[in-house]
């Protein structure tokens, strides 16, 4: 994706100012989206001199492209053998990605990917992969009859996925740090709640007043 350029035969890269820089291009991008992303305020962010970024990387485009592969988590595919445990590690995965020290990123590439060249393509086959292994967990446990046969892959997804990302950017910043530890608490409530509501009878819910359509 990025093109990083060869070390050299002098030291070799130091993994902590590595670890640095990616944070710090993360955090710019997250900041200031692509309009504000340069090497200057990456590299004052890192606590180095630009031109050790210039020594790695040709440009701006391939610096962020690398930190987004090194640094951004990946929502991956689960196979617990229940659908109650491969949602709800999806949904920790979730909200971890969005309260933790990446979710400006995310939401960034989310809103930012496609205008951006050669970043567009590689978001692409990441958000296409994402997908299909999310909709997966869903067909399987629609296969070990876990859900109803006429399940909306879409709908359950959609709401997982937003009741996850809201939880977590309404929660203050001060208290991100310990939801993202807890992740795993918030997803198992999600989920419970969310397959409660798939296994209500549509006559049931009526009966309560909660129907509006």
């Amino acid at each position: 994706m990025g093109t990083v350029t060869p070390a050299g035969p002098g030291r070799p890269r130091d993994p902590e100012v590595d670890r640095r820089i990616t944070q710090a291009a993360l955090d710019v991008f997250g900041d200031a989206g692509w309009a504000g992303f340069a090497m200057e305020p990456v590299a004052r962010r890192a606590g180095i001199g630009k031109a050790t970024l210039y020594l790695r990387w040709s440009d701006k485009r391939a610096l962020l492209a690398d930190a987004l592969t090194a640094g951004l988590p990946r929502i991956s595919d689960v196979d617990t053998g229940t659908l109650h445990g491969d949602l709800v590690e999806l949904a920790a995965q979730l909200v971890a990605l969005y309260a933790g020290p990446c979710g400006r990123a995310a939401l960034r590439l989310h809103l930012e990917a496609a205008s951006i060249t050669g970043i567009a393509e590689h978001y692409e086959q990441i958000r296409t992969a994402q997908i299909g292994a999310a909709r997966d967990i869903i067909r399987r446990g629609i296969s070990r009859e876990e859900l109803p046969g006429g399940t909306s892959v879409t709908l359950l997804l959609d709401t997982l996925a937003g009741g996850a990302m809201m939880h977590a950017l309404t929660t203050p910043p001060g208290a991100r740090a310990a939801l993202t530890a807890r992740a795993g608490e918030h997803a198992r409530r999600l989920v419970d709640f969310l397959l409660h509501a798939v296994a209500t009878p549509a006559h049931a819910v009526r009966e309560t007043g909660f129907d509006r359509s």
